[in-house]
């Protein structure tokens, strides 16, 4: 499947101590592939830009925490990374879905239109209009 549509530019926001962890969390991520590290945001962020398909923000994060950093756990924070965790999954799962076929997206389609709905009215066309 062609991945389209799959950079991500994102911020990691780091706590304040200790000190010095966003540049040595901006010289760990530099040199990797796929992954750019765009700038600081400040003494406590860095703003990184990567591929769906090679890297996720749950990974990128449980990498830093492994080698030690520590993230902002703030509530506002935690809720907005969890949401991009779920959203960039599902991402990822939709990118090892094949491609539907069109053909039989059409046959579905014609099927569906000569299916009678629940929503259809038996009474006669006469006895609708009558007033």
């Amino acid at each position: 499947m062609e991945y389209a549509d799959t950079e991500r530019t994102r911020q990691l926001s780091f706590t304040c101590l200790p000190a010095g962890q966003v540049k040595e969390a901006f010289i760990l991520l530099q040199d990797l592939p796929h992954l750019t590290v765009l700038s600081t945001v400040g003494d406590t962020g860095l703003l990184i830009r990567y591929e769906l398909p090679f890297y996720t923000l749950e990974r990128i994060e449980f990498a830093l925490i492994d080698q030690g950093f520590h993230l902002d756990n703030a509530l506002f924070t935690k809720l907005m990374r969890s949401l991009i965790h779920y959203i960039e999954s599902v991402q990822c799962q939709n990118l090892t879905q094949p491609e539907q076929r069109e053909r039989s997206r059409r046959i579905f389609a014609q099927v569906y239109e000569h299916h009678a709905h629940g929503d259809h009215d038996s009474t006669p066309p006469e006895l609708r209009e009558y007033r």
